[in-house]
C-alpha cells in the first residue's frame, strides 16, 4: 500500500488522471478480509434414505424407519425453543412475506444491552429438503410396505439471531423437521471490529467495513486471522447454548452436525483520499473494461481455462444504482462485483457460490485454497485494469521485445510489433498465463496454428522450438525446472497484454481510419486525424510563408 500525502499530512489534492493513478498514491487505507459466509449446517449420515433407516433401526431400536417417529422428535425441538424463549425472555417473532430480516434484526442490536446473547428468534415457512414416508407395494406379493424417501416441504424454520463478543452479530437458523439441517450466517468484518475493540485499535467504522484504522498492519493480521477453526468453535459454542434437535445420546453416536460452505464473499477494500477519485476510476475502468466478461478474460482474473464447453454465462454487466456505477464479471456460479462503497472506498469482491467451481471442496477445512482463489481473483482484476490504463511498457522495455538480443552468448531474434507470427505469440501468452502447470511446445503450437489460421500440424515442432526460445531469451517466458514445461513470467505477461491491446485497440482501427478512401460512415478517430492534418499544413504553409 502505498499512500502519499501532502506536508500538513493530508491527502494529495491532484485529480488523478488513470487507473494506475488512483490505486496507487489516493489509497489511505487497503484492507484484504473475509465478507459475508454462508455456511450449511448437516449430518452426512442422516441426507440419505439408507442413513435415515440406520438411524432409526439400528441406533434407536425401532422395528421400521417412518415419518412417524421424526414427528415426536419435531414436536420436542418446537416445545424447547419456544421454552427456551420464555426461560430467557427473548422475543418470539414471525417473519412477514418479503419483510427484511436484516432490518429487523439492526433495530433489535440497537437496543441490546448485553456484550453477548441472542437478540430475538426469528420464524418463518421455506421450502427444504425433507425425509417422508411413502407407501409401496411388493411387486410379488402386492402388499404394501412404507419406504422412506427424499421430497420438499414448506416447513417453519427457526432464526437465532444472536451477538458473540467474538464475532459480533451473526444468526443460525434450524429447520423444525427431519433432518434438521441448518444454516449459519457470519460476516469477517463485524469480526475485525471486535477484534479492534477488543485490543483498543481505534478505528472508524464503514458499513461493513472499516474506514480509518490506528494500526493497519494489526486490522490486517486480524482478518488473516479468521480460519475455520475459529469459525467451527463459534458454531459449536451456540451449539451448546442453543435449543439443539439431537438429544446427546446422539451426538455421542456420531450425529453431529459438519460446516460446509454455500456461499463465501473475498473482499479487498480500498479507501479513498476523495469522493472525486472513485468516479474517476469507475469513469476510466467501464469506458475500458466492458469487455471483461468475455471468456479469455473471466479465465485470466479467476486462474481457471475457459472452453467451449465449460458451463456458465460469461458476461460483463454495469448496474447503476443512483449515480453510484458497478462492475460485475461473472464465471460459473460464482462472479466477481466492483463498486464504488458509500462514496468512500473502491470495494473488489469475488463471491464463490460453489467451490466446485474451482475443484475445491465444500467443507469448511477448504476455506484456505478458497480464500487464495477469492483473493487472488481481486488482485488480477485490478491488475488488469492498471495495466489498461498504464500501458506505456518504456522505450528500453520496447526495445527488449522488439529489437534482437543476447543472453550469455545467445541470441535472440527480435518480436517485432505488428509481426503476425509475434502477435499470435503474444495473443498466446495471454491465454496460458493462468495454467497452474504451465504450458509445453505442443500446447502451444497447437494454439499459434489455429491463431495464424493453419490446418492442425502446419507449425511444426522445429519453427515451436525457435519460437519458445526466443520468448525465452527475452524473458517472456521461463523453463520450469526439471521439466519440458513453461510459465509465462509477469513482465511477458504485461507486456503481451500491452501490446497486443494497442495493436487490435488503437493500431488497426487507426490504420482502417487513414485509409486514403473515406469510411461511408465519419468516426470519431476520423475526424480527429482530419483535425491533425489540417493543422500539420498549416503549420507547413506558415513556415513557407515565414521562409
Amino acid at each position: 500500500m502505498n499512500v502519499r500525502f501532502c506536508e500538513h499530512g493530508s491527502p494529495p489534492m491532484s485529480m488523478p488522471r488513470t487507473v494506475a493513478e488512483v490505486l496507487s498514491e489516493h489509497v489511505s487505507l487497503q484492507v484484504e478480509c473475509i465478507d459475508r459466509m454462508y455456511l450449511n449446517l448437516y449430518i452426512p449420515m442422516l441426507q440419505t434414505e439408507g442413513g435415515t433407516a440406520h438411524f432409526f433401526t439400528k441406533h434407536r431400536g425401532n422395528r421400521f424407519a417412518s415419518s412417524a417417529l421424526m414427528a415426536p422428535m419435531s414436536r420436542k425441538f418446537v416445545s424447547d425453543i419456544e421454552a427456551f424463549a420464555r426461560r430467557e425472555g427473548i422475543d418470539l417473532v414471525r417473519f412477514h412475506r418479503k419483510q427484511r430480516k436484516e432490518d429487523l434484526a439492526k433495530k433489535y442490536l440497537q437496543r441490546f444491552p448485553a456484550e453477548e446473547g441472542v437478540l430475538f428468534i426469528g420464524k418463518a415457512q421455506e421450502k427444504t429438503r425433507a425425509m417422508r414416508t411413502e407407501r409401496r407395494y411388493n411387486t410379488e406379493t402386492g402388499a404394501p410396505y412404507p419406504s422412506l424417501c427424499k421430497t420438499t416441504s414448506i416447513v417453519n424454520q427457526y432464526y437465532f439471531y444472536a451477538l458473540d463478543r467474538d464475532f459480533g452479530p451473526f444468526f443460525i437458523k434450524f429447520s423444525s423437521y427431519f433432518p434438521y439441517n441448518g444454516k449459519v450466517v457470519i460476516n469477517g468484518h463485524e469480526y475485525a471490529k471486535r477484534q479492534l475493540e477488543r485490543r483498543g485499535i481505534a478505528y472508524k467504522a464503514l458499513d461493513n467495513g472499516v474506514l480509518e484504522c490506528a494500526d493497519p498492519t494489526a486490522l490486517q493480521r486480524i482478518c488473516d486471522g479468521l480460519v475455520a477453526k475459529k469459525i467451527d468453535r463459534l458454531v459449536r459454542k451456540w451449539f451448546a447454548r442453543l435449543p439443539h434437535p439431537f438429544p446427546a445420546s446422539d451426538r455421542a453416536a456420531g450425529y453431529r452436525y459438519l460446516i460446509s460452505i454455500l456461499q463465501a464473499e473475498f473482499s479487498l477494500t480500498q479507501v479513498l483520499d476523495r469522493p472525486a477519485t472513485g468516479r474517476v476510476f469507475f469513469e476510466q475502468v467501464i469506458r475500458d473494461n466492458l469487455d471483461l466478461g468475455r471468456p479469455d478474460r473471466v479465465g485470466l482474473i479467476f486462474n481457471r481455462r475457459v472452453r467451449r464447453d465449460t458451463p456458465g454465462r460469461f458476461r460483463t454487466r454495469v448496474v447503476t444504482q443512483g449515480v453510484t456505477p458497478s462492475l460485475r464479471c461473472d464465471y460459473k456460479h460464482s462472479h466477481i462485483k466492483q463498486y464504488h462503497k458509500e462514496e468512500q472506498a473502491l470495494r473488489t469482491e469475488t463471491t464463490i457460490n460453489d467451490t466446485y467451481d474451482f475443484k475445491i471442496g465444500r467443507q469448511l477445512h477448504n476455506l484456505p485454497a478458497l480464500r487464495k482463489v477469492g483473493f487472488a481473483a481481486n488482485r488480477r482484476l485490478l491488475d488488469v485494469q492498471r495495466i489498461s490504463h498504464d500501458c506505456s511498457i518504456g522505450e528500453d522495455s520496447f526495445n527488449r521485445i522488439h529489437q534482437p538480443v543476447t543472453v550469455d552468448g545467445q541470441r535472440g531474434s527480435a518480436l517485432r510489433f505488428g509481426d503476425r507470427r509475434a502477435l499470435a505469440l503474444l495473443s498466446a501468452l495471454v491465454m496460458y498465463r493462468h495454467l497452474p502447470r504451465g504450458f509445453t511446445n505442443q500446447h502451444l503450437r497447437e494454439h499459434i496454428a489455429q491463431l495464424l489460421g493453419l490446418p492442425p500440424g502446419h507449425f511444426t515442432q522445429c519453427k515451436m522450438t525457435y519460437d519458445l526460445r526466443r520468448l525465452r531469451l527475452h524473458a517472456m517466458i521461463e523453463r520450469i525446472p526439471g521439466s519440458h514445461r513453461y510459465a509465462v513470467t509477469d513482465f511477458g505477461f504485461r507486456a503481451a497484454l500491452t501490446i497486443t491491446r494497442i495493436y487490435n485497440r488503437l493500431f488497426q482501427p487507426a490504420l482502417a481510419v487513414a485509409q486514403a478512401q473515406a469510411p461511408p460512415t465519419p468516426t470519431h478517430l476520423g475526424k480527429a486525424l482530419d483535425k491533425v492534418d489540417e493543422a500539420v499544413q498549416r503549420a507547413w504553409q506558415l513556415q513557407d510563408i515565414a521562409a
